[in-house]
């Protein structure tokens, strides 16, 4: 019991600039309220950048056991924006309660919080305190709205432009995301601004694209430039390149790709036919059936643009490299349509592997990239805002892996994917093409497919023995069990059964907010809309948290290293795909390549994309404390520590390799997806 007296009030506003408004502040306890006290005068400006203020309350009455401090910012000559972390209360016993803030104070509006413990909601016992949750939740749901930017499409943010949405969202600089600025910086950086007057005009041979090429000091990238003609790189790059999940087991080759063993035998290493080479489990496939009928960039009428679906076979050969046996540039197989073949002129191959590079990038940004990681992890981000309050341990969980997410996807609207976008300029998808080609993908989007050992096995490369060298599933499925293993422990810190999963109202609205709204009940997804144990409940926390950091990481900061040498990579295609053999040249291929200047927005935007950001928190590191239990930073600690073994097996694998593989490295892992 609080006896009156004087209690000590200390406010922590790290980081973030201080106010010149007046800060009211009231004590809530269960027998009674202190008086609104004022706590700082503006002549004296106490709250600073990075201060933590100290302030006597003195206290009339027996406040009971404290509940809620509410805090009120009032205008003193301008509203002047203030971020609390947090409150900390020392009572005249010497005891200390924390309340953690970590919200803006906006106009006059005022900010309620309880103490740090993580409560669900059969632990609230005071009527006062379920009162506050139910208000906080409902105020919730008219702040975080849900909109269709786009039909058949994730649901986002109801938000035009990134000022729009609620401050305790937006960056802490709007300026530092903003993608104009960004890639126009880039192109200077990278030298390469003083090609962007001959936006339309095409380079003279391959050695000229070394002209944009020469700013860059990147291991992997010149090795690219290197080595991108050769077999072995574009078979690579299937399993350790930038989209690696295009790739699958072969059971049976599809009717609409006829490859014959007589096409491809002179390839085949082990004496065996390419029936029994697919028997014996050695030829993958990669499809690109998804970009068919895919309506190409036309925003600009002075240069057409082209869009192909291949379809490629490759071979794992005895050496256990991955090598293509056979390219066909469309879906449907026939006298236009050729396959073509290693053995066939240098130039018809070599522009064939583009056509499918080309794909592969189409299907990375806008599928892999937009759809997978940063359209999904909205998703979760306004569930979890509309559904889940402060005190909730899910949302405590949650919160550091949706950091500045919706702000980023929202700026990304706003002026990246937007119409008339910047997106428009250099992609051979923009103008509408890359909205067709996520609702198409929205048909395989499945919970499961989020799920990394799931979506490994599936596509029937999960067996080390049978596809060694791949880097992506071994280091991913280290990332996902120390993951897991983390949620785990967590969730069996609040939650004792499955009993206590079914009957937590909170959780379960969340995951159906998720199912019938976010992903609009669209049964093909099969997102859950219900749990039943504390296992399913673990799986959907580490889906959530895996796709935001380690999953975005794995298929974003690998862009520049992978993409910047265009004709690995090309954002666009200016000629159509060959429909006979025989009739390319070096300059068909040069001709077909991006322009000038669409390599030069080309390249500036995967160097953007490929930067972490000022002050970046990497998986693990949780410096907001919204936990203050001892057992759940106990458990943080622990997954550090595992984290790091992770980091560091990883390292002693990359040493003295040409092409190191260090995208799930969870020290290079950003917890949320905010670039």
């Amino acid at each position: 019991m609080y006896l009156p007296d004087t209690l000590t009030v200390a406010t922590g506003s790290q980081w973030f600039a201080g106010t010149d408004d007046y800060i009211y502040i009231t004590l809530v306890g269960t027998e009674g309220c202190s008086e609104r006290t004022l706590l700082d005068k503006p002549l004296y400006n106490d709250f600073e950048r990075g201060a933590v203020d100290s302030y006597d309350v003195t206290v009339g009455e027996n406040l009971g056991e404290m509940e809620l401090v509410k805090i009120e910012k009032q205008k003193y000559w301008v509203h002047d924006d203030w971020y609390c972390k947090y409150i900390t209360v020392k009572t005249p016993s010497g005891d200390y309660v924390e309340f953690p803030c970590f919200h803006w104070l906006v106009d006059d509006k005022e900010v309620v919080l309880r103490d740090g413990k993580a409560l669900l909601p059969k632990d609230d016992k005071t009527r006062l305190v379920k009162q506050h949750r139910h208000k906080e939740l409902e105020s919730r749901r008219k702040t975080y709205r849900w909109r269709e930017w786009q039909p058949g499409i994730p649901m986002s943010i109801d938000a035009n432009t990134h000022k729009e949405l609620p401050r305790d969202i937006q960056f802490d600089s709007e300026k530092g995301v903003d993608f104009i600025l960004n890639y126009s910086k880039a192109i200077e950086n990278l030298c390469v601004n003083q090609f962007m007057h001959m936006f339309q005009s095409s380079w003279n041979d391959f050695a000229d694209f070394e002209r944009i090429f020469v700013r860059i000091k990147n291991t992997i990238s010149e090795y690219v430039m290197q080595h991108w003609k050769e077999d072995f790189m574009f078979g690579y790059q299937y399993l350790n390149g930038c989209n690696p999940v295009m790739i699958q087991k072969c059971t049976k080759l599809p009717e609409k790709f006829p490859v014959t063993h007589d096409m491809v035998a002179d390839c085949l290493e082990r004496e065996m036919t390419l029936e029994e080479e697919i028997e014996a489990g050695n030829i993958y496939i990669a499809d690109y059936e998804l970009m068919e009928d895919i309506s190409p960039n036309s925003t600009d009428p002075c240069t057409l643009q082209y869009l192909a679906a291949p379809i490629c076979l490759l071979y794992n050969n005895s050496q256990s490299k991955i090598l293509p046996l056979a390219i066909q540039l469309g879906q449907t197989p026939g006298k236009e349509n050729p396959i073509f073949l290693p053995s066939d002129d240098q130039y018809d191959w070599m522009l064939a592997k583009i056509w499918v590079r080309s794909s592969d990038f189409h299907i990375h940004q806008t599928v892999t990239h937009l759809l997978r990681t940063h359209l999904v992890s909205e998703v979760f981000g306004v569930a979890m805002f509309r559904q889940l309050p402060a005190v909730h341990p899910a949302y405590k969980l949650l919160l550091p892996h949706i950091r500045f997410t919706i702000a980023i996807n929202t700026k990304a609207r706003e002026q990246l994917i937007c119409e008339f976008g910047i997106f428009d300029k250099a992609n051979g998808t923009g103008g509408g093409g890359h909205v067709e080609m996520i609702q198409k993908a929205m048909r395989s989007l499945t919970f499961r497919s989020l799920c990394f050992p799931d979506a490994i096995k599936a596509r029937g490369v999960d067996s080390p023995e049978d596809l060694p060298y791949y880097y992506y599933r071994d280091d991913g499925n280290r990332v996902w069990d120390v993951t897991k293993s983390f949620v785990w422990d967590v969730v069996c810190i609040y939650y004792d059964s499955d009993d206590t999963v079914q009957k937590d109202e909170e959780i379960q609205a969340f995951v159906k907010d998720v199912s019938s709204f976010g992903m609009q009940d669209l049964d093909c997804c099969g997102f859950p809309k219900s749990l039943k144990t504390r296992e399913e409940l673990t799986e959907y926390l580490t889906v959530i948290i895996f796709t935001a950091s380690a999953h975005h990481a794995a298929v974003n900061f690998g862009q520049y290293d992978w993409c910047s040498w265009i004709p690995n990579s090309p954002p666009t295609m200016r000629k159509p795909p060959p429909k006979q053999k025989g009739v390319v040249d070096v300059k068909f291929i040069i001709q077909s390549l991006p322009d000038r200047g669409r390599s030069c927005w080309h390249l500036g935007a995967v160097w953007a994309l490929s930067q972490f950001q000022e002050n970046e928190l990497f998986l693990g590191m949780y410096p907001d404390e919204h936990f203050i239990e001892k057992p759940v930073k106990e458990a943080m600690e622990l997954f550090r520590k595992r984290l790091a073994e992770v980091s560091s097996v990883i390292k002693v694998r990359n040493e003295g390799k040409k092409l190191p593989y260090y995208y799930f490295s969870p020290d290079r892992i950003p917890n949320s997806v905010a670039v």
